[in-house]
């Protein structure tokens, strides 16, 4: 029997995302617009699938190829005939629509791998009874070969992504290790080369290493000569070609993923024609040359020109954006989202903007510490069309790029039909919490996580200044005289030259980051002005502000299901750092919060946690209020020894102490509900309309919207994402 983590049960969630209405007061160049954008978006989300794991692309392909010739319905009864029940049946289209949804066969969230839960035999049986196997049974026979191995596998380190011995990951070739990440990192830094749309191979020649960094891009290096195409792309002749770096060989490349992103360049060029504005096309613009000649500067570039597009009705963006799931912290995986502007909730956050620079001084770290001015952003509430990668978030807050953010600005954005989909729940899988908190949980819990998203992404992410010192020597900052509040003492460190945060903290970045913005958010909804700008007032506030804490303590409790004990690491940034403010909270004391292992109704491990709403104002606060300084004082002065002490202290899960997390860790696991999958809509053309085209919210729909979704190129779309994989198979065989 395998272990329930590495399946998807017969029963997950799977809900269509609704835009009709959003999608509906489109005018009919944005609806265009939208389309292209759209296929723009879910052509570069399959790049993810070579970002996942060197057999997801296979597998993709080869559930592809089954269902355009035959849709779930129709394949059931080639399903039973070959043996299956309705159960493994069942468990087989959750299997698929898994897969389309991670866009690999990792879950997005927490990086485990996941395997069909029916038995090899019969999934080959069923492959090949099917009539795609019929039409083409040498084909299928070397595609089911190529990936039906890995498919099922939880051999070691295929059980979770990570770096060297501590999973697999296709961001580096399969010899890599953490040294090889650290000194292309170097290397990266003294190019002046961002990392965010890379990725590394090893080689060894003669003894000797040689690492090629792959840029993604259109144009592949050799097919017209390098040096050309770098003065075309406004770019150093020195970014591509062969380089000698502490005593290694490097080799800058262009060419990944290239079929993908000359598709993405087409659609783009096509969206720029319905743009709506100056703005809009010269955002496109500077996308298309990034996809197209390997050029994160030119993604920069049309990134200055998104943040300039004030209040679009349609807003998007797109790219290789958060760098979640490379081991190392610096590399983006392929993002797309296109979405409608839902207005009556944008005017929430409008408020929220305007009233920033009342909130921010509450913030608890000195104004030196603070960014020299805020630059008011857009702040949308948008319904999604279209969200491609891994995963749905419920908010973001973009671009990336630290320079960008810190001097010239950034965008906020909730997906509030993502937020009103994924985050409803019913009482009786209201896992750990005390029945009397239940019926408050289910009422608040959409208000107040929406609130914290909005406090969590604008002022969480918006917020605290990073100190530079850039290549020309120059501070931004007064070196001589800026004190660290923590310490005392003058501050010592900072950013030097194209350091980034990213680059800095690489491997705990992303989650200490998050766990900045968690703090920002649970600090500031005890505001009375932050609360009446979502409606809150009175009894109503005091039980929004409850909800919000208690929901992030329980978050603690539940994130351990993303920790893996045999490598000591987490494998989830927002859940580990949900976990850490909840060690902070407990080590607060005084009662505040009570965790404590019982017995359920079952007879089997379980636990309650509970908060004592009338100390989250005194203890509460104050815990809070102590490690987020901490968290933006370290932060800002690049302190990566202290942050990393800080931050691995608190995210240790140990069977010491007043609470043994290994053995609630289990406990978790025993009571665990997966994620909800999304199931998205489509766009077509019909003559000088588009059409919206839906589908149910069930794993036989989210695999129909997936069949569709490719139609126009199918089967060269197919062979392509095959070239690709095997051109790297060699590199994973370590």
């Amino acid at each position: 029997m395998v272990d329930s983590q590495y399946y998807l049960p017969n029963d997950i969630g799977v809900s269509a995302l609704d835009c009709r209405e959003a999608f509906s007061l489109l005018s009919p160049r944005e609806q265009m617009y939208s389309h292209f954008l759209s296929r723009a978006a879910w052509y570069g989300g399959l790049a993810v699938l070579l970002q996942t794991s060197p057999e997801s692309a296979n597998i993709f392909v080869l559930l592809q190829k089954i269902f355009r010739k035959q849709p779930a319905a129709e394949l059931e009864p080639v399903a039973m005939a070959a043996g299956l029940t309705s159960e493994e049946y069942q468990a087989f289209l959750v299997y698929a629509a898994g897969l389309y949804a991670n866009m690999g066969n990792y879950k997005s969230f927490g990086d485990t791998k996941f395997i069909p839960n029916l038995p090899k035999d019969k999934l080959k049986a069923l492959v090949f009874a099917s009539q795609s196997f019929k039409e083409q049974p040498g084909e299928m026979e070397a595609l089911w070969d190529s990936c039906s191995s890995a498919l099922f596998s939880l051999e070691g380190k295929q059980k979770q992504l990570g770096l060297g011995s501590k999973g697999i990951t296709t961001y580096f070739s399969g010899n890599c290790g953490l040294e090889d990440a650290e000194l292309a990192q170097k290397f990266l830094d003294f190019q002046k080369l961002s990392a965010y749309n890379t990725r590394l191979f090893k080689t060894e020649k003669g003894g000797k290493m040689s690492y090629e960094v792959r840029l993604a891009s259109a144009v592949k290096s050799g097919t017209v000569d390098n040096s050309v195409y770098c003065a075309i792309d406004g770019e150093g002749e020195t970014r591509c070609g062969s380089f000698s770096f502490e005593d290694q060989e490097f080799t800058v490349k262009r060419g990944d993923y290239a079929q993908i992103m000359e598709r993405v360049c087409h659609y783009l060029e096509e969206a720029q024609a319905h743009a709506a504005s100056e703005n809009q096309t010269k955002m496109l613009e500077g996308y298309r040359r990034s996809f197209t000649f390997g050029s994160i500067d030119a993604h920069k570039e049309g990134s200055r020109f998104w943040i300039k597009d004030k209040g679009p009705t349609v807003e998007s963006y797109i790219g290789f954006i958060e760098s979640y799931r490379d081991p190392f912290g610096s590399r983006g995986e392929f993002e797309g989202f296109v979405a409608v502007v839902n207005k009556a909730m944008s005017e929430r956050f409008a408020k929220l903007v305007s009233s920033a620079e009342v909130l921010l001084p509450e913030l608890p770290w000195p104004r030196d510490f603070e960014k020299d001015t805020f630059l008011k952003p857009d702040f949308t509430s948008l319904d999604v069309l279209t969200f491609t990668g891994s995963g749905v978030p419920a908010g973001i807050n973009i671009p990336n790029y630290d320079d960008i953010r810190q001097s010239e600005g950034f965008k906020n954005v909730s997906l509030g039909n993502v937020l009103a989909v994924a985050y409803a729940t019913q009482k009786e899988k209201l896992t750990f919490l005390e029945e009397d908190d239940k019926d408050a949980y289910i009422k608040w819990m959409l208000p107040s996580f929406e609130m914290q998203v909005g406090l969590h992404e604008l002022l969480g992410h918006g917020s605290g200044k990073l100190f530079v010192q850039d290549d020309q020597g120059k501070f931004n900052f007064d070196q001589n005289t800026l004190i660290n509040p923590v310490t005392g003492e003058k501050v010592t460190s900072w950013y030097r030259g194209n350091e980034t945060w990213d680059s800095r903290f690489s491997t705990i970045a992303s989650s200490y980051e998050e766990c900045r913005a968690e703090c920002v958010g649970l600090f500031l909804c005890l505001n009375k002005l932050a609360l009446s700008i979502f409606g809150h007032e009175g009894q109503d506030a005091e039980d929004v502000v409850y909800i919000n804490w208690l929901y992030m303590v329980r978050a603690g409790l539940l994130g351990l299901e993303f920790y893996t004990p045999e490598s000591s690491s987490w494998r989830q940034a927002h859940m580990q750092a949900s976990f850490v403010i909840l060690r902070v909270l407990l080590e607060a004391g005084e009662g505040l919060v009570h965790l404590e292992e019982v017995a359920g109704a079952d007879g089997r491990p379980d636990a309650r946690i509970a908060l004592d709403r009338t100390k989250i104002h005194t203890v509460g606060k104050s815990a809070i209020q102590r490690f987020l300084c901490k968290l933006q004082v370290l932060k800002a002065t690049a302190d990566v020894a202290g942050g990393r002490a800080l931050y691995d202290g608190y995210s240790a899960v140990t069977d010491s102490g007043p609470h043994d997390f290994l053995r609630l860790r289990d406990t978790v696991l025993l009571r665990k509900e997966d994620r909800k999958m999304l199931v998205q809509a489509n766009t077509r053309v019909q003559g000088e309309a588009v059409e919206l085209v839906e589908y149910e919210g069930s794993a036989a729909g989210l695999i129909h919207s997936f069949t569709e979704r490719f139609q126009e190129d199918a089967e060269q779309l197919e062979a392509d994402l095959l070239e690709l994989s095997k051109r790297d198979s060699p590199c994973w065989c370590h």
